[in-house]
């Protein structure tokens, strides 16, 4: 069976890795799926915050899903409230196109923090330290990407766009689910891949 969900991301590196997410996730999720990603649509939080702006997006992603297909909004908390804003932008979501099962998922601070929740699953990694290691709470660190660059080797620097598809395709989401938005994540994928295969099968002729 094939699904197929439409991203809309902030960052460059999330373009590449958040479809690399979605699969791994469904993967575990079923085994058996195949999951068609069209390429994200990439929108700055601060504009998709401005009224009709997130609608526009979920109307574009919509075109390259519909009919039968889903819709993530997956963003960096930064400063705001997950539980706070997530429900207000799966509302703006459902608003605009409550024909497609939709999720919204917020990165406490931000993406790379499931990487410092998983941190001892990517040691030598991208020139990550051989002894790499955990903080004690992941979620509280402010600045994940430069924690990852000061724990890289040599003159090594974390980059976006080359390291976020890396990271993404090797961390063990397993220890990742310390992170509660992590975990959050891999519940509302799983919540979407349910609702395209009960779609699914209530389309199928008896």
């Amino acid at each position: 069976m094939e699904i197929t969900i439409g991203c809309i991301v902030e960052g460059h590196g999330e373009v590449e890795a958040v479809p690399v997410l979605i699969r791994r996730l469904a993967s575990e999720a079923d085994p058996s799926l195949s999951v068609r990603i069209p390429p994200p649509i990439r929108i700055p939080k601060s504009r998709l915050m401005k009224e009709g702006e997130l609608e526009k997006a979920v109307e574009l992603i919509a075109r390259k899903v519909a009919p039968g297909g889903a819709v993530l909004v997956l963003l960096d908390s930064d400063e705001d409230c997950p539980a706070t804003l997530g429900p207000n932008l799966l509302s703006r979501v459902r608003d605009a196109r409550g024909d497609l099962p939709a999720a919204v998922v917020l990165a406490k601070q931000e993406y790379e923090a499931w990487f410092l929740a998983a941190a001892r699953s990517l040691r030598g990694q991208r020139q990550l330290r051989a002894d790499l290691a955990e903080p004690a709470e992941p979620e509280a660190v402010r600045g994940a990407k430069e924690w990852l660059s000061a724990r890289m080797t040599g003159n090594a620097s974390y980059v976006e766009t080359l390291d976020q598809p890396a990271l993404t395709r090797a961390f063990d989401m397993a220890q990742a689910r310390r992170s509660g938005s992590f975990d959050k994540c891999r519940r509302e994928v799983e919540r979407l891949i349910r609702a395209l295969q009960t779609a699914h099968e209530d389309a199928s002729p008896s």
